[in-house]
């Protein structure tokens, strides 16, 4: 009799506790985003978003999670949102116990600049298109002439790749310029003439060789001999004195 009546007290013990917690946790505030912290990194190298912007974002999307209950702040979504700016290649959004939601923004790298009559453009290290900005302008390449977006995506962007991973080429290439028949022009930093490049086809072997040019042929007559250097024509140099 003794050991029924312990059973029956500890089980309605049990269930007391638990109707308490139940009622506690049901009861219990719900935790707010109380801080919203924006992080834009790289800034210091480059300006395209700041704080501002993207807090502006958020407000017009009707996002903003301040205040708002945590279990309701969607980061997912804010990340979805936030990459419609193209001037962010990408972003992380995360939310802690105590209330603060972080937003990490990491800002697009463009490697050129395309002045064009198809349009005024960048281009990224992802061969994407991003818009010019009013605020800040990157030192990169420029390229104009007679360029469509599907040869900036891809052959340009890949010669500006280039150029971004060869010291030696992105310290002498000032301009590229395309000719309507897509052959390719560049104008050089040091030294009073135009490099004729032809295509695209073939251009870091081209390079190879006018380098090589410029170590051993250069020294011997100076920079100021030739207005043109031709690399259109295979496995020679063509140049034109002034």
């Amino acid at each position: 009799m003794i050991r029924t009546v312990s059973i029956i007290c500890a089980t309605l013990l049990a269930v007391y506790i638990i109707a308490i917690s139940i009622i506690f946790h049901e009861w219990r505030p719900k935790q707010v985003c109380h801080d919203l912290q924006i992080v834009v990194k790289d800034s210091l190298d480059k300006h395209f978003v700041d704080e501002s912007d993207i807090l502006y974002q958020l407000k017009k999307e009707g996002i903003n999670p301040l205040k708002k209950p945590l279990d309701e702040v969607n980061t997912d979504l804010m990340e979805k949102v936030l990459l419609k700016n193209e001037m962010i290649a990408n972003i992380q959004a995360y939310k802690t116990p105590s209330g603060l939601v972080k937003l990490e923004v990491y800002q697009k790298m463009p490697i050129l600049r395309v002045l064009s009559v198809r349009g005024n453009y960048y281009v990224d290290n992802h061969g994407s298109i991003m818009p010019i900005s009013r605020r800040y302008v990157a030192h990169v390449p420029v390229a104009s002439g007679y360029i469509e977006k599907e040869l900036a995506t891809t052959d340009l962007y890949k010669f500006a790749l280039f150029l971004q991973e060869n010291d030696f080429w992105n310290d002498q290439v000032e301009q590229i310029f395309v000719h309507p028949d897509n052959e390719v022009e560049l104008i050089p930093r040091v030294g009073n003439h135009r490099i004729m490049l032809g295509t695209f086809e073939g251009f870091e072997e081209k390079l190879d060789k006018l380098q090589l040019f410029y170590e051993q042929a250069i020294p011997k007559v100076g920079w100021e001999k030739y207005s043109i250097i031709n690399l259109k024509y295979k496995n020679q140099i063509v140049c034109t004195k002034k």
